[in-house]
């Protein structure tokens, strides 16, 4: 008997074993074959996307755009990139100016800036992305992921429609860290939970634009899923839409890529001085995003078609929030959301010589993208005279031009 158990029923035992690994290893790649392809399709589909009215069609708006990029250049100090884009499609896309003042670099369609505010919208659908996998609740409270933390019964829609009223962590960081090194984020939430620093008003009651807010909206996604941030939104946002020019960058964490601008301010009216980095900048989820006009065009596109996110969760996003009193706030998840117009979705940036804007008129189909970095501080005012040289001297003729478009 116990021979046959040897030479009959172990080898049996050892081959049904074998046999299973190697289904499952079988599953595995299926699954991951899967994934690849459903990320190829996604990027196929956003480069499709991606395409430009004939320069006959727009010789006119080019003409009065070009001109006031060398003005505001000449007059105001600009130095960055505009694009344009009416209809899903590219109406007008410059550089002007220099990505690195010492050696006279000129700026390209490859220089990546810093988003700074702008990157609150990563973060948002960094959470959207969360909520719709159901691995968290927008009426989830941060104790839920952290239960050291000092402000009870702040929720996840608190945080994104800043409405949470906690306390500046720039003041806190300023003011109660003493290492020479930027506190990361992680370090952040327990400085936060040892600071004694109080909050400004119960979660709910007002509106106070937040950056503390989004720092710990980063942190929930990284509790949640396991993985940092800046991996997170790379493998979740950036990858599958094809923003090969768009990571997030935490200083004294990460390397500087190539093209990464830094950030400058105006000496004396003539002389150009870099920016040094500050005690806030390991800090992500408020800000920290670097990409380029072309990836965040890559990114309008996808979220509007519902590549991406659901159309339930673009509409909350795009949607005025409420204080616990019924009155409205002016922003959604990640988004500003003009105060008498709702079809006016923006955000605009501003950190370490870095002026950003992202503004879309949903009724229009227009969206401008402006992105500066030497401290120009004119972003809302260029938006509207944008618009309206847009307005004056675009004619769409789709009976002439449909069959001209070009892509890239």
């Amino acid at each position: 008997m116990k021979k046959f158990i040897k030479y009959t029923v172990l080898p049996l035992i050892i081959f049904l074993s074998i046999f299973i690994l190697s289904t499952s290893k079988k599953e595995n790649l299926k699954e991951d074959k899967t994934e690849n392809v459903i990320t190829s399709t996604v990027k196929k589909q956003i480069a499709h996307q991606i395409k430009k009215y004939p320069a006959k069609q727009t010789k006119k708006v080019s003409q009065q755009l070009d001109s006031l990029l060398q003005r505001i250049n000449k007059r105001h100090d600009f130095h960055g990139s505009l694009l344009i884009a009416k209809d899903g499609k590219i109406l007008y896309e410059k550089q002007i100016g220099y990505a690195d003042f010492r050696k006279k670099d000129s700026l390209n369609a490859s220089s990546i800036f810093q988003l700074a505010s702008v990157s609150k919208q990563f973060t948002a659908a960094a959470i959207m992305l969360l909520y719709e996998r159901n691995k968290i609740k927008l009426t989830d409270t941060v104790n839920r992921f952290f239960p050291d933390f000092p402000y009870k019964n702040v929720t996840i829609t608190n945080l994104l429609n800043h409405t949470a009223g906690l306390p500046k962590y720039f003041w806190v960081a300023e003011h109660k860290w003493k290492q020479e090194k930027a506190p990361t984020n992680n370090e952040m939430m327990n400085l936060l939970q040892t600071s004694n620093v109080q909050r400004f008003f119960k979660p709910g009651r007002n509106f106070d634009y937040s950056n503390t807010g989004y720092f710990v909206l980063a942190s929930i996604v990284e509790k949640v899923s396991e993985m940092s941030f800046s991996t997170f939104v790379k493998k979740n946002i950036f990858e599958p839409l094809g923003m090969k020019d768009s990571y997030i960058f935490s200083y004294g964490v990460d390397i500087a890529k190539g093209n990464q601008l830094d950030g400058y301010r105006l000496y004396r009216g003539w002389r150009h001085l870099k920016i040094n980095n500050t005690i806030n900048d390991a800090i992500v989820g408020d800000k920290n995003v670097y990409s380029t006009s072309r990836d965040l065009y890559k990114w309008i596109l996808a979220l509007n078609s519902g590549e991406l996110l659901s159309k339930e969760s673009l509409k909350l996003m795009y949607s005025y929030g409420k204080t616990m009193y019924g009155r409205k706030v002016p922003y959604g998840f990640g988004f500003r959301i003009d105060k008498d117009d709702k079809n006016m979705i923006y955000h605009h940036g501003k950190w370490n010589g870095f002026r950003t804007g992202v503004t879309q008129y949903l009724n229009d189909n227009l969206a401008i993208i402006i992105l500066e970095h030497t401290s120009y501080n004119g972003i809302s005012s260029l938006t509207k005279k944008v618009k309206k040289i847009v307005e004056e001297n675009f004619v769409k003729d789709n009976l002439q031009f449909a069959e001209n478009l070009t892509y890239n």
